[in-house]
């Protein structure tokens, strides 16, 4: 793994440096966001009524998210942050320390809720190029991406990061823990004390608690423990490019950073791929664009290429939807879902186990296996687009996460046909990283998003 390392972080004064004597958490719901990039205005405004100093204020100063916004914004946001440390809103903590983060929340997977806890690592990890560690680093591991990223949603991080010389929520990363070594050594601090701080995120509910790791021989052990793994990005990509460019920036202006330069870091979360709690959640698509989509000739057209069943929704299309994602997973390969409106469902599996495998042979196994990759490249380019779409037209997509999205935007009109697909596996997620590939967009919804505000990260 690229070399881990603690932090002396930035947080909210109530927060840090606390006696690990306390035995309540310090409640800091109102002051923690989700990540900005699943925010709008309406949500917040919400944050900002509950409390005016809560995190958001700073990392959202534009929107739309990941659009490039004027200069000001950016240049206000810096101000405020700076505003916040000046009057103790903020303080930088006076140890370096690791952090145990946990969340317990709700999920839902093939019809059954169930309620999950997710125990990672909040760290310092030593930025590096994507791919193995090279030749001449101490680093024993690789950084790997699996999506790609826009220039816009890159750009609009590093103005923020220019401002506020600040990174202000944490990379999602994986690593591998086939022992579960780590995992124990999580929950074993989890469970010896209450959390430090803590605090539920408006909307969905999860709990975020984190215990404070500032003893000089636990954070070695810890870091230890994980030394030899590689790390692959679930969530966050476009920060750790940005964090990479911010760099460079830096080194174009005043030459090879000193090694222990802040801007070499980047804060991590680690979660064992092997953790309970460590989900994929679906994300399905709807399609547009397509004036003359007919069910029936999408079935005429797709034969050979698909197996389509009429599948029973005889409970209401809400209850069918539900039955369908359920029935996926045994139902075939690489089976689909599929909704066109009104009160009919129709089951989709392919009539080849590698049906990619001609059209896209230079791409591994792994990638061609994946539904997405299927879903787009043999249902959209090869049946939708050019059956429903004139030579002008290109299909549009929505990736909506839950059945309920799904079939409001196709009952909207706007949107043709729903595809309800099962989640991307995480053995493909590191797989398709290892073979230096990158998913479709929206391949991945892992599940719940890491809050922001819990620890910031300075860069000088």
């Amino acid at each position: 793994m690229p070399l881990i390392r603690p932090i002396k972080a930035i947080g909210y004064h109530q927060t840090l440096d606390r006696p690990i004597t306390d035995k309540k958490p310090v409640d800091i719901s109102d002051l923690i966001a989700p990540p900005y990039d699943v925010l709008d205005e309406a949500k917040k405004s919400a944050l900002l009524d509950a409390n005016t100093n809560n995190i958001v204020a700073v990392d959202l100063p534009h929107l739309p998210a990941k659009t490039v916004g004027p200069d000001e914004t950016y240049i206000q946001a810096g101000q405020l942050f700076q505003q916040w440390l000046d009057q103790g809103v903020l303080k930088r903590s006076t140890k370096p320390a690791l952090y145990v983060y946990q969340q317990t929340y709700e999920a839902t997977q093939s019809g059954r809720t169930r309620t999950f806890n997710r125990r990672g690592l909040m760290c310092n990890v030593r930025l590096q190029a994507f791919g193995p560690p090279p030749a001449d680093s101490a680093a024993r591991g690789g950084v790997y991406p699996h999506e790609q990223t826009f220039a816009s949603a890159k750009e609009d991080r590093l103005k923020l990061m220019r401002a506020t010389r600040a990174q202000l929520s944490p990379i999602f990363g994986m690593y591998s823990d086939p022992q579960s070594i780590m995992t124990a050594k999580l929950e074993t601090i989890t469970k010896s004390r209450p959390a430090d701080f803590a605090g539920h995120t408006r909307g969905d509910g999860v709990l975020h608690e984190v215990w404070t790791v500032d003893k000089l021989d636990l954070i070695e052990e810890l870091a230890s423990m994980i030394a030899d793994s590689d790390v692959f990005i679930a969530d966050g990509h476009h920060r750790y490019n940005t964090a990479l460019m911010y760099r460079e920036e830096l080194e174009s202006q005043q030459g090879v950073l000193p090694p222990d330069h802040l801007a070499n870091n980047c804060l991590f979360v680690l979660v064992a791929i092997q953790d309970p709690g460590m989900i994929v959640l679906p994300t399905h698509r709807v399609l547009g664009g397509m004036d003359q989509f007919s069910i029936s000739r999408f079935i005429e057209i797709a034969g050979g290429k698909l197996q389509i069943t009429e599948f029973p929704s005889a409970d209401g299309i809400d209850a069918g939807l539900t039955k369908l994602e359920a029935a996926l997973p045994e139902a075939g390969h690489h089976a689909i879902g599929l909704y066109g409106g009104g009160n009919k469902l129709w089951l989709a599996i392919t009539t080849d186990a590698d049906p990619l495998a001609n059209s896209f042979a230079d791409h591994s196994k792994a990638w061609r296996q994946l539904d997405v990759a299927i879903a787009q490249h043999l249902i959209w380019e090869a049946i939708c687009q050019p059956a429903f779409c004139a030579a002008d037209q290109t299909i549009s997509w929505k990736f909506p996460h839950t059945l309920e999205e799904l079939r409001q935007q196709i009952d909207s009109s706007d949107y043709q046909l729903g595809l309800v697909m099962q989640p991307t596996p995480l053995h493909a997620v590191r797989q398709i990283s290892e073979a230096s590939e990158l998913m479709p967009q929206k391949s991945t919804f892992f599940y719940p998003k890491l809050a922001t505000g819990l620890v910031i990260n300075p860069l000088e």
